[in-house]
């Protein structure tokens, strides 16, 4: 096979499987790499209309890029917001995603099992929303002597490529105002690890994790 059509079935593919993918940046990129070797390959061979599509396509994939890479930190785009631990909006989307919070949540299941096990009671539980869209939730345990153990942290499929969750650690008053000083990870799987010193928390053994609030 010529290797002009290595090149263009390449580009298909990539295409088609951006098209599979759930995570909005993945998707991005492999469609825009998909797109530039198959803008490449109709040019090439002058078919002229195809080239242009995908042209076009790249240059979408590209503003797309640019706008999710300017907007994952900014805090005009997402805000958090605090429910009461029974709200039926929050069992509503731990319900749903039952199955993908738990093969993706920060803190390991046997943290969090038997203090979930009928739901969310007495924490402090954080919604992540992007506009109207729903991305993260966060539910701490109030220990009472000022230390927050975090139960969940989890994010939609669609933006697991950033770091919403990011925004409830950052506005640390929402935890203040509940007197905690502290939030701690009891342990953390190996996965978790760069999330958790993003967003600032620091080792203190082998397994646990701590940020100052």
């Amino acid at each position: 096979m010529p290797w002009w059509e290595v090149v263009g079935w390449a580009g298909s593919v990539l295409v088609v499987v951006s098209l599979m993918q759930a995570r909005v940046w993945r998707f991005r990129v492999m469609n825009l790499v998909g797109a530039v070797l198959a803008t490449a390959y109709n040019a090439v061979f002058g078919i002229w209309a195809f080239a242009a599509m995908n042209g076009a396509i790249a240059v979408i994939d590209v503003y797309w890029l640019w706008r999710l890479r300017r907007e994952r930190s900014d805090a005009a785009v997402y805000a958090v917001v605090e429910v009461a631990s029974d709200d039926a909006y929050l069992r509503h989307v731990l319900a749903v995603h039952a199955d993908d919070v738990a093969r993706h949540r920060t803190v390991p299941a046997e943290v969090v099992d038997d203090a979930l096990a009928d739901g969310p009671h007495g924490e402090l539980a954080f919604l992540v929303v992007r506009g109207d869209e729903t991305v993260g939730v966060v539910l701490v345990r109030d220990e009472g002597d000022g230390t927050g153990t975090v139960l969940l942290d989890w994010v939609t499929p669609r933006f697991r490529d950033f770091t919403p969750g990011e925004f409830v650690y950052r506005d640390s008053d929402v935890f203040a105002r509940h007197g905690l000083h502290r939030l701690v990870v009891p342990t953390a799987p190996t996965g978790a690890v760069a999330y958790l010193e993003r967003v600032g928390f620091r080792r203190v053994d082998d397994r646990a994790w701590e940020r100052a609030v």
